[in-house]
């Protein structure tokens, strides 16, 4: 047993034979945990306290009925929290519904303050809550208490019986989303006091009728300055969308060259089931898995876990409709070759230029989103290494199908295939903890407490066992 516990027992034995001060040392010892737990729980600072006073008064009386002294501390929290939840039933909501504004506050009428209150003003109060409302409980009541604990990791771990490592990812989460708060608050009361039609009034009334306007200089500067702000970020999303359009365009020109009628056919069925799933999944799946994720208020602990499955059940799809697709296609073209079909009248031979055009659209699907990713989050070297992998992929194919046709083309297309996604596999290895790191504004070290080392490289295996495993089930009969 800990000295802490000895002392808690100690305490409470001493307590019991009726020691005021034994127990106002329990009282000051654990006054900051309780305060911060009803604090977090009802956002004002004198229920807080009203609450935390009641329940050391509760515990002084149902002290005999503690029958582990030892856990004191748990005991005491329990009391606190079931407390807060009889005062939120009688109120008939939760805290942040009741969150004053800074406007409200100046209606209310005053009334006692308490010490808390004494060292905070009603304005400074509002404030506090509005930034820390909407921070999840999680995440919320750690940071409360660090910062009424000196600062002190190993203290809040202490009282919230949790890891230091624990504690340090929940504060950096914490301190991220306090961030955002706060911007979103400033940004609000910013907006709500931009000068009116009155200012803009009384400013065109006071100008001289001989003063020659300057209005056309001033938005031409204000839309260049704004145009330079936002240059980066729609280049961004022009990538992700432009990949998006010619990997279409390059099955497009794909299908146009096809040698016969069943094979296009074949072609419009696979390339159009393929595309509609990219989009569907990319797009409105992840609108909706961000939903979610504000919806139920996700933990990273939960939310990671989630989108790792997410975007491997999609590779893992999109790699089989890959292989499926290709199987199709040769087998096809064997059936052709074997039977001496001709070639379609509609059909349009690719010559060397358009195999080009399809190689470069191809590659720029592919690798459009992970260049987009890299040039958001300002890792500009990967996304030039990308981009420079993606010239000389379409460079290397282009040149290695020049003398190729038939079932040989189309196992060259193969190989290729194969490379490029073992190259993406290859980059999200390297960088993705990197990415999310930037992305959420933590360390590697935060991003790999929550995502460990092994699992990319894990899912990575899983996904290259399940694509060997269907090009096995997708052989056909009798070939070697």
């Amino acid at each position: 047993m800990s000295a802490t516990a000895n002392s808690d027992v100690q305490l409470v034995e001493w307590s019991l034979t009726g020691d005021r001060d034994a127990f106002r040392k329990i009282v000051e010892r654990y006054q900051s945990l309780v305060c911060s737990i009803t604090y977090n729980a009802t956002g004002s600072l004198t229920l807080s306290e009203d609450l935390a006073q009641e329940t050391f008064v509760a515990a002084w009386k149902q002290l005999p009925e503690l029958r582990e002294p030892s856990h004191l501390r748990a005991w005491l929290c329990g009391i606190a929290r079931f407390l807060v939840g009889k005062q939120l039933r009688r109120q008939g909501h939760e805290p942040v519904h009741a969150a004053e504004t800074v406007d409200a506050i100046h209606e209310l009428p005053a009334s006692d303050p308490s010490p808390a209150a004494q060292a905070v003003t009603r304005e400074e109060e509002a404030i506090l809550w509005r930034a820390l409302e909407r921070i999840p409980d999680a995440y919320r009541e750690p940071l409360i208490l660090f910062y009424r604990e000196q600062q002190s990791v190993e203290r809040v771990a202490a009282e919230l019986e949790l890891t230091e490592d624990a504690v340090k990812q929940r504060l950096s989460r914490g301190r991220k989303l306090l961030h955002e708060e706060v911007i979103s608050f400033v940004e609000g009361t910013l907006s709500r006091s931009t000068p009116g039609e009155a200012f803009s009034g009384a400013v065109l009334a006071a100008l001289p009728l001989t003063t020659a306007s300057v209005a056309t200089a001033t938005a031409s500067a204000a839309a260049k300055g704004s145009a330079a702000a936002k240059s980066g970020l729609f280049a961004a999303w022009l990538l992700s969308f432009g990949g998006i359009f010619t990997g279409i365009g390059a099955h497009w020109l794909v299908i146009r060259s096809a040698p016969t009628d069943r094979e296009r056919r074949a072609q419009k069925i696979a390339f159009t089931s393929l595309w509609v799933f990219v989009l569907v999944w990319a797009v409105f799946g992840q609108i909706a898995l961000g939903m979610l994720e504000h919806r139920f208020q996700w933990r990273d602990e939960i939310y990671f876990p989630i989108m790792a499955g997410f975007w491997w059940i999609y590779a893992a799809v999109a790699v089989t409709m890959t292989i499926v697709m290709l199987r199709r296609f040769m087998a096809l073209r064997r059936e052709s070759e074997k039977t001496g079909e001709t070639s379609s009248t509609s059909a349009r031979p690719m010559t060397a230029g358009t195999s080009a055009l399809v190689w470069c659209g191809t590659y720029f699907g592919f690798f459009s989103w992970l260049i987009s990713i890299a040039w958001r989050l300002h890792d500009h070297t990967t996304a030039g290494i990308i981009a420079g992998l993606m010239v000389a992929l379409c460079i290397w194919t282009t040149t290695s199908l020049r003398r190729r046709v038939g079932i040989a083309a189309l196992q060259t297309v193969a190989w290729h295939l194969t490379f490029t996604w073992a190259a993406v596999l290859v980059i999200l290895n390297l960088s993705l903890p990197t990415w999310i790191a930037l992305a959420r504004g933590t360390t590697l070290a935060e991003v790999h407490h929550l995502l460990p080392v092994w699992v990319i490289p894990a899912l990575t295996l899983a996904l290259a066992v399940w694509a060997g495993l269907v090009t096995v089930a997708t052989k056909p009969a009798g070939r070697s």
